[in-house]
């Protein structure tokens, strides 16, 4: 069944202003329209950007920490004098400016028109290789290549990374229903497979931190350059790609009719999409073994383009619209390079990758994109969801064997790890009379297990109003970017602040609700529609992530694999005082939110609903959700940043108990509390006496599950 996100109501919605999705269908209708004026209008438009990428370029070329600047360059290019202070011009500039130049353009163009011929064949606005994942599977290939220390030559190394990109584009296309599919869906399953491979990726970067020094910066996006081979080896392939795009340019144009007209038309539309994808997938995974990931560029250039289109039409056809993507890709990565270099100077700049503020830039274009698409109703529910009322009888034995489950974790939390413990050292333990050793163990162990426990049980308490609330059985506190908030704000005060316990507990649930406020504010018009604000806190999410990248990157570089293992989630380090507070919300949110299960049942089936009932259907909206920003921002302070707990665990309590709220809640929380204990008793004990970070193996674990719960969706 096609979403209602697809196939809008006209009433609900005007042709001034199109949604993501019909946008690539509308303009494909105007390029087939476009007559030789307008196309000479479109070449003269290509010239421009060529032009502005010229003069962008000029002023790159004048950055570097030798300190040549404009002048010197003029005056070597005029025969001068080609040396300032002993060093030659000629030599910094091949040497590494160049490098960095042709790399910026090599990656802005690769990315531009991989970011159009996503969307093109996607039919969607918002499809690109960084919201199809491709980036991230690009960049998690790599990232195992050099954690195995396999030699790979440069060559080889794109081929890597195009089967990685590959692979995780495919999935995201296939379990978010193929071309066509919904922006809320495509985006939530491109955000969730990329932030497992992400997951993947950063327990690489901690296993194998010898192998992987380096790659967290990298990973970020930088231009820095040893030298010209990259570029120059990249820019044969990117050209010979963009050719056959452009030779595929008409079919894409009437492929944006729809399948069925193309067809029609004489058009073969599998093929014309599979070769699509793959020259795709072929940029983009060049474009990262050259310059490593540079967030968004592939989204923000073509929707650039395309608005541009809407001034000069004939960029709507492919054969513009493509190179068009390109030049505007190489504009947008220069000026990101440039104007940090400009702002923090030269020195400043080289510790910042030039993917941070490309990033930004495309979180700015999905809030943008997210706010001119009005209200669609719910997602399609899967068939977990749409559960039916449960015994009484069946309620109690699913309470009593999650209780049952949740003691047998915590027994094992309490046994596992390096050193194995036995029932009756913990007996001993009770009674004062254990061992020193085990005393210590034991000492660690209980406040971790606590803290996992209860922490997971928030997460899911949250998940849980959160889905019901924006009616959206896929949305979870992680991928709406609350949590991102929430470490945002711990991390601003480990790292530039230096404080203490106390105040990165305050500042992360401040941090978590401000970034509730700001997802709200961002999606209210006229009311907070679902889709808009699942969509909006994506956007914020990536925006809060990057810059909690860009200040792990200014901290202590020993600093930083302590505090990414903490942002992956672990329980390391923590103490009895550090469960106390997540306790006390638990304590004052569990009752409230079990007090609202009517209103929660209310809100979950409609808009209508609610209000003939005599429910405030705002003001309850926006409390259940800023308590839910409460509850996702103080597991942060517990374990980190853990994602997916809040998906898992009330899809699971809804298919063993139904759907009512007073039932649901409950078995939700004891989930969240077996499945992120049952994360961290693996990671103390897999690989003892190293430790994976328990918020690693939950989105390993989620990210299956999550896809899973889409492919059965698409019914």
């Amino acid at each position: 069944m096609t979403s209602r996100a697809t196939h809008p109501s006209p009433a609900r919605r005007s042709p001034a202003h199109p949604s993501p999705d019909q946008a690539p269908g509308r303009r494909a209708r105007e390029s087939l329209r476009v007559g030789a004026g307008g196309i000479l209008g479109g070449i003269s438009t290509l010239v421009l950007l060529a032009f502005g990428v010229a003069l962008v370029g000029a002023w790159h070329l004048t950055q570097g920490t030798s300190g040549i600047g404009l002048g010197d360059l003029l005056a070597a290019l005029a025969g001068g004098e080609d040396t300032v202070g002993g060093v030659a011009i000629s030599d910094v500039v091949t040497a590494s400016r160049l490098p960095r130049l042709l790399a910026g353009v090599a990656v802005g163009v690769a990315l531009g028109c991989a970011g159009s011929l996503l969307q093109s064949v996607s039919r969607n606005a918002l499809a690109s290789p960084d919201t199809l994942a491709v980036t991230a599977g690009s960049y998690f290939a790599l990232s195992l290549v050099a954690a195995l220390n396999i030699a790979v030559p440069l060559w080889a190394s794109s081929g890597v990374a195009f089967v990685g990109g590959l692979l995780a584009a495919g999935i995201v296309l296939a379990f978010a229903g193929g071309a066509g599919s919904s922006t809320t869906r495509l985006i939530l399953a491109g955000s969730a497979v990329a932030m497992a491979l992400q997951s993947g990726t950063s327990m690489l970067l901690i296993l194998f931190e010898a192998e992987t020094t380096g790659l967290y910066a990298w990973g970020s996006g930088s231009l820095s350059q040893l030298n010209l081979t990259a570029s120059l080896r990249a820019l044969p392939l990117i050209a010979a790609v963009l050719i056959l795009a452009l030779v595929l340019s008409r079919r894409l144009d009437v492929l944006g009719l729809g399948d069925d007209a193309a067809s029609g038309l004489g058009v073969p539309v599998r093929s014309t999409r599979v070769i699509a994808v793959l020259a795709a997938v072929l940029l983009t995974s060049t474009a990262v073994t050259v310059a490593g990931p540079i967030a968004f560029v592939g989204l923000g250039a073509p929707v650039l383009a395309r608005l541009l289109g809407g001034v000069v039409r004939s960029l709507n056809r492919h054969l513009l619209l493509i190179p068009a993507a390109g030049l505007i890709g190489a504009l947008v990565v220069l000026l990101a390079d440039a104007t940090v270099r400009a702002i923090l100077g030269p020195q400043g700049a080289t510790s910042v990758p030039t993917g941070i503020p490309t990033a930004l830039l495309g979180a700015i274009v999905i809030i943008l994109m997210a706010r001119r698409l009005p209200d669609s109703g719910a997602a399609a529910q899967p068939p977990q969801a749409r559960t039916g009322l449960r015994s009484r009888r069946r309620v109690v034995i699913v309470l009593v064997a999650c209780v049952t489950a949740l003691l047998g974790i915590a027994l094992l939390g309490l046994l596992a790890g390096s050193l194995w413990l036995r029932t009756g050292d913990i007996a001993l333990w009770f009674q004062g009379d254990a061992p020193s050793l085990v005393a210590r163990a034991l000492g660690e162990r209980v406040p971790r297990m606590s803290a996992a426990v209860l922490a997971g049980a928030a997460l899911a308490l949250a998940g849980c109003v959160v889905q019901s609330t924006v009616r959206n059985p896929l949305a979870e506190p992680g991928l709406l970017g609350i949590t991102a908030g929430a470490g945002l704000g711990a991390v601003i005060v480990v790292t530039a602040l230096g404080g203490g316990r106390t105040l990165m507990i305050l500042a992360a649930v401040l941090a978590g609700i401000a970034t509730f406020a700001l997802i709200g504010l961002l999606a209210w018009r006229g009311g907070l529609a679902p889709e808009r604000f699942v969509l909006v806190g994506i956007g914020v999410g990536y925006a809060m992530s990057s810059l909690t990248t860009f200040l792990l990157l200014q901290a202590n570089a020993w600093d930083t694999p302590r505090i990414l293992t903490w942002l992956s989630g672990t329980t390391y380090g923590r103490t009895l005082s550090d469960v106390v507070p997540v306790l006390v919300v638990l304590a004052i949110a569990v009752p409230l939110m079990l007090g609202l299960h009517r209103e929660l049942d209310l809100l979950a089936i409609d808009e209508d609903s609610p209000r003939l009932l005599g429910v405030r259907l705002e003001r309850t909206r926006m409390a259940v959700l800023g308590l839910a920003a409460v509850l996702a921002a103080i597991s942060v302070v517990a374990v980190g940043v853990v994602g997916f707990v809040g998906l898992i665990a009330p899809h699971l309590a809804r298919s063993l108990v139904g759907g009512r709220h007073l039932r649901s809640i409950p078995v939700a929380m004891l989930l969240g509390g077996v499945l992120v204990g049952l994360a961290d008793a693996l990671g103390r004990s897999l690989i003892a006496p190293a430790q994976v970070p328990a918020g690693l193996l939950v989105s390993l674990i989620g990210a299956p599950y999550f896809v899973w719960l889409l492919w059965r969706s698409r019914v």
